[in-house]
Parts: structure tokens; C-alpha cells; sequence
């Protein structure tokens, strides 16, 4: 009897790549503002809007992922509920939305290869809360992101942040 090669399941959906016009970011920080929600939906009269945040990995260890520094179950849930939220906030406000959680340790790469990939016109995302050194460290992925797709025409929209603001 011959051996069949086991077709091993993966772990995750793939990823969305299906046009739309306005992509609604987060860095992963923090659940997305009602304002930047409200912005992504009025740039999006006809398209469906895509909402995207970010599960950080924070680094590796010898040069090979280690699983201590990937996101806890506990991470990976607030994202997914931050993602739905937003999602259910744009589809009460009458457009098209869909969601996705990207895994990465590299927030603006990734965030401009989804952009690349679903042929976005419009980010609209929040801007970072911290400011001083942590700023000047981690930096703000909104300018990050404005600089890697100018070449490519996108506008990013940067919603400041607001303390008062209230959370979806």
C-alpha cells in the first residue's frame, strides 16, 4: 500500500484581495476612533471599505522567531474584536466593510503591502497617542505609511488623536 502524502490544514484564512477604495488602519495599538470610522465610510460613497489592524511580534531571539514573542491568545482576541467592531460600525453606517488581522513585526511594510495588494485610493488611520522618546522611537506609522505609498498615489488620511475620544 503506498504512502500518500498528508495534506497538512493551515492555520489561517487567506488574505482578502479584492479591490476597494478606502482602507481603515490601525497600528494595533489601540481600537480604532469613532472618527476615523465615520472618515473612512464618507470617503467610501460606492466601494467597500477594509479595516485592518495589526497583531505586533516583537522581535526574534538568535535570529529565529521564538514563540514567547508572538502575539498571547488574548492579543490576537482584542484584535479580532477591535476589527469587528469597526466592521459592524461601517455596515450600520450603510457601506460595504471587511476585516482582516495581519501578524507581523514590520507594522508599515505590511500595512503598505495590503494597501498594494487590495489597489487602495484612501487610509484613513489613527494617529500614535504617545509622544516624546517613545514617539521618536517607535515612531507614527500614519507618517511612516504617507511616505512609503506617495510614489504609489494613495492618500493617507491621519486622524489626530484625541484623549476625549469616545472608543466604538
Amino acid at each position: 500500500m503506498p504512502l500518500l502524502p498528508r495534506r497538512r490544514k493551515r492555520n489561517w484564512d487567506e488574505q482578502p484581495v479584492e479591490p476597494c477604495e478606502v482602507m481603515l488602519a490601525g497600528d494595533g495599538r489601540r481600537r480604532f476612533s469613532k472618527r476615523a470610522i465615520a472618515k473612512a465610510v464618507a470617503l467610501s460613497p460606492s466601494g467597500p471599505v477594509t479595516v485592518v489592524t495589526i497583531a505586533r511580534i516583537h522581535g526574534t531571539q538568535f535570529g529565529l522567531p521564538n514563540p514567547g514573542l508572538m502575539p498571547t491568545k488574548q492579543e490576537m482576541k482584542a484584535r479580532h474584536d477591535w476589527v469587528g467592531k469597526g466592521v459592524d460600525a461601517i455596515l450600520a453606517a450603510g457601506a460595504e466593510a471587511d476585516g482582516q488581522v495581519a501578524v507581523t513585526r514590520k507594522t508599515t511594510k505590511t500595512l503598505a503591502r495590503i494597501a498594494r495588494t487590495r489597489a487602495v485610493k484612501t487610509i484613513v488611520i489613527d494617529e500614535t497617542p504617545y509622544t516624546g522618546w517613545r514617539r521618536f522611537v517607535e515612531g507614527d506609522v500614519g507618517t511612516e505609511l504617507a511616505k512609503r505609498l506617495r510614489a504609489d498615489g494613495v492618500e493617507v488620511i491621519v486622524i489626530p488623536y484625541d484623549p476625549n475620544d469616545p472608543k466604538p
